[in-house]
């Protein structure tokens, strides 16, 4: 400020160099009057407010530069010698106009009371000074409020000024000025806040909403998750003198947070498994240490049998404890069945806080989980309660899914038990083991199926069949192939004519599904949209014959991969059957393909799901099994050992196909049990077949059966000649069971009929078929061959 020259400057007092001023006093017009409103000083602000030096301004009555004539006359009798304020209209040294707020303070001289001697006159542009009084406003309301804690502290981190809400505990001293964070929270606590504080005013960047848990020496409990921002605080001339923080308490918020992030955490954790168990387990380990320090999970025991748990009229069933997690999973034993109400609480074996929620899912209730918090942790919240509900109402659906695929794959594991024969089978011709390995591990079936179906005269058939696709409607169509495949094999069809007929069955099958491309919305809503039907329908099939009289091998391929043989002496080598196309495809005919077998050798029949894969090619996997097959010691190891020892080492959870292996070790009808007579076409020749038959059961120690055997070889053959010529062919057959075959040139297929008592005649197949166990024709490439079998007497079987 500078005042005329006939004032003495030490008037005014001087500005100690420790003072900062007021916020405003560098921007602030300042003007000094006498008693009689005479300019007597004029800062250099009020020369840039109002374009006036002060040369021009000393001397001049503040009136002169007034607008508005009513706040000229200074100072108003009324307000004498108190402050005043107001608005006014300033004239500026360029002749314009500037409004502005003003504020006059009436000085004394020390000891004088009567007046003031001089008036100090402060100004401002109006919108600074609302600016100002904005300013103002905001600091004391910031400092009143209850929801926000609010502290200012120096350079040394002394708390300068606070409001009333700092921190939410209670044993906090009201007045904190001079003090540090660590007078009163754990130095731990302070230490971690003062380090974001001290950052704030070594940078000069502010600190937005940084969480610190504090605790105070008073009430340490849990504590208190405070969001802290603050910012330097710098004088107009830049000098730093302290910080400013808020303290928000997000305690609640937090809480909320990590109870959503475990309720997040825990239903990820229980949606993996379709394991009744497994979501059990996974469902206890998630809840520790989240919910508590010990976790127990018990289940209704139908829940296990796929089964909807039925609680007794009391409300208790059944349950099973099935997992438990934290320190203390040893003291109660798992799969131990208590009877209980699921939403009873459970009864801990010490004093501890605990929770018990029932388990609930599409109106079931299927078990209940519990969890507890040691001695001297903090007690479970309603909030807490509530988690608990979520998380099991979450896990309950994830439980209740487990449940309904344990029914659902019981059930098609059945299915697909039921649709294939056993894994171990033993006759007269072979000695089987299967092995199946499903690529959908999460159903456990699929659509590969092997057969070993006994055929006449101690035949046997070999088959293995690949149906298109996985699932269910892979092992639907599977079974109505195999139980096709029984079907024709019962009618004694070659293989190449087997195969024929299968064909067609699977075309016709092709045509049915085209022909009903939409069918019912399985939602039983007859306004949805129709879902078209997406059963499999491509199949490949090899179909082959093993005879142990003749140790003939013969087959016929419908788009299969050809068998594998290994030899006695160690060499294998794959059947070169020609394949035709799959079935279903083309209805082109299929070729036979025979081979003489060893007796001892091991047949392999497979699908191709074992020789390709991501790995390797189907060359490969040809030569791998070779390999196996002709390891040293093969030969003396079980089928069904060996079967799993080639299938073992596969990549089960990456399976790109089912895997079907059918090993079966041949055996023979040595030559002394097997006859064969040509029989001349002349019905004289029936007598002497009759005798030859009687000596070669006496031979076999048969002689019990001579009297049936005669009378059956007595009307075939007559038959056979009769109505078919010549040449015809009879053979027995002792393996098992005494076959008597007779073969002729015709293709007729006889008919069994019952003869009226005036007929001469037609009573042959009927007495043929009641004096045998079983009998049959079956057509050959040269005409046809009746069989009948009878059973032969325990005794000559145990000596055999």
């Amino acid at each position: 400020m500078r005042e005329a020259e006939h004032e003495v400057d030490d008037e005014i007092p001087p500005f100690a160099p420790e003072y900062r001023g007021l916020p405003f006093a560098g921007e602030a017009a300042g003007a000094l009057l006498d008693s009689g409103g005479r300019i007597i000083g004029w800062t250099r602000a009020a020369e840039e407010l109002l374009s006036l030096s002060a040369d021009r301004a000393c001397g001049r009555h503040i009136g002169e530069l007034l607008k508005d004539p009513d706040t000229r006359r200074v100072p108003p009798s009324d307000r004498w010698p108190e402050a005043w304020s107001g608005v006014a209209v300033a004239l500026t040294g360029t002749g314009g106009e500037v409004r502005v707020d003003f504020q006059v303070l009436p000085l004394t001289d020390d000891g004088a009371c009567a007046g003031a001697s001089r008036y100090f006159v402060l100004a401002a542009p109006e919108g600074t000074a609302a600016r100002w009084r904005q300013d103002q406003a905001f600091t004391t309301e910031l400092f009143l409020q209850d929801r926000l804690g609010l502290a200012v502290f120096d350079l040394d981190l002394r708390l300068v000024r606070t409001n009333t809400h700092l921190l939410p505990y209670t044993g906090l001293a009201p007045d904190l000025r001079g003090r540090r964070l660590m007078d009163f929270l754990y130095a731990e606590d302070a230490a971690a806040v003062e380090r974001l504080l001290r950052e704030v005013l070594r940078t000069g960047l502010p600190l937005v909403r940084a969480e610190e848990t504090v605790r105070t020496l008073e009430e340490p409990g849990g504590g208190a998750v405070m969001a802290i921002s603050a910012f330097r605080l710098q004088a107009p001339d830049g000098q730093v003198f302290g910080v400013t923080a808020l303290f928000t308490d997000v305690t609640e918020l937090r809480r909320t947070s990590e109870r959503l992030s475990v309720l997040h955490r825990v239903t990820a954790a229980v949606g993996g498994s379709l394991s009744v168990v497994g979501t059990a387990e996974d469902l206890a380990a998630a809840l520790v240490p989240a919910v508590g320090d010990h976790s127990v999970v018990e289940i209704a025991e139908e829940v296990f049998t796929g089964e909807e748990p039925t609680p007794a009229p009391d409300g208790s069933m059944p349950l099973r404890r099935t997992a438990a997690a934290g320190h203390r999973t040893a003291e109660a034993p798992l799969d131990h069945v208590v009877l209980a109400r699921p939403d009873a609480p459970a009864k801990p074996a010490d004093p501890l806080t605990s929770m018990t929620v029932a388990l609930r899912a599409r109106g079931s209730v299927l078990g209940r989980v519990t969890v507890h918090r040691d001695a001297g942790k903090p007690a479970y919240e309603a909030a807490d309660l509530h988690l608990l509900h979520e998380i099991a109402g979450h896990a309950a659906l994830a439980l209740d899914n487990a449940r309904r695929y344990t029914r659902e794959h019981r059930a098609s594991v059945g299915l697909q038990r039921s649709l294939l024969p056993p894994s171990e089978a033993e006759n007269v011709a072979v000695t089987t083991a299967g092995v199946y390995l499903p690529a959908d591990t999460g159903t456990g079936v699929g659509g590969d199926w092997f057969d070993v179906i006994p055929l006449s005269s101690a035949r046997v058939a070999l088959v293995a069949g690949d149906v298109v696709g996985h699932g269910l409607a892979a092992t639907a169509m599977m079974g109505r192939l195999r139980t096709a495949v029984r079907t024709l094999a019962d009618l004694d069809l070659e293989p190449d004519e087997l195969l024929v007929h299968l064909d067609d069955l699977v075309s016709q099958l092709g045509v049915e599904t085209d022909g009903s491309e939409e069918s019912d919305d399985v939602t039983g809503d007859p306004t949805g949209p129709a879902r078209p039907r997406t059963d499999p329908i491509g199949a490949t099939c090899l179909y082959a014959i093993y005879d142990p009289v003749s140790r003939r091998f013969a087959m016929a391929s419908a788009g299969h991969p050809p068998p594998a043989v290994a030899a006695p002496d160690g060499t294998v080598a794959f059947v070169p059957v020609n394949p035709g196309p799959p079935l279903g495809v083309s209805g082109l005919p299929f070729e036979i393909a025979e081979v003489d077998v060893e007796p001892g050798s091991i047949l392999a029949l497979y699908t191709d799901g074992l020789i390709e894969s991501r790995e390797h090619d189907v060359d490969e996997g040809m030569a791998d099994l070779a390999r196996r097959l002709a390891a040293p010691g093969v030969f003396d190891t079980p089928l069904r050992r060996l079967g799993r020892e080639i299938v073992a080492g596969r990549p089960v959870d990456h399976l790109t196909d089912d895997i079907t292996l059918l090993l079966a070790r041949t055996r023979a009808v040595p030559s002394y049990d097997h006859v064969v007579w040509p029989v001349a076409a002349d019905p004289a020749a029936v007598a002497e077949v009759r005798g030859a038959a009687a000596r070669q059961l006496d031979d076999w120690g048969l002689a019990e059966l001579a009297f049936t055997t005669e009378l059956v070889l007595s009307e075939l053959v007559t038959n056979a000649i009769r109505y078919a010529g010549g040449p015809v062919e009879v053979r027995l057959i002792r393996a098992g069971r005494l076959v008597c075959e007779v073969s002729d040139p015709s293709a007729t297929q006889p008919r069994m009929r019952r003869a009226l008592l005036t007929d001469e005649g037609g009573r042959g197949l009927y007495l043929v078929a009641q004096l045998t166990t079983r009998w049959g024709c079956r057509y050959t490439r040269h005409g046809k061959t009746i069989w009948a079998e009878q059973e032969m007497p325990d005794e000559v079987d145990a000596a055999r």
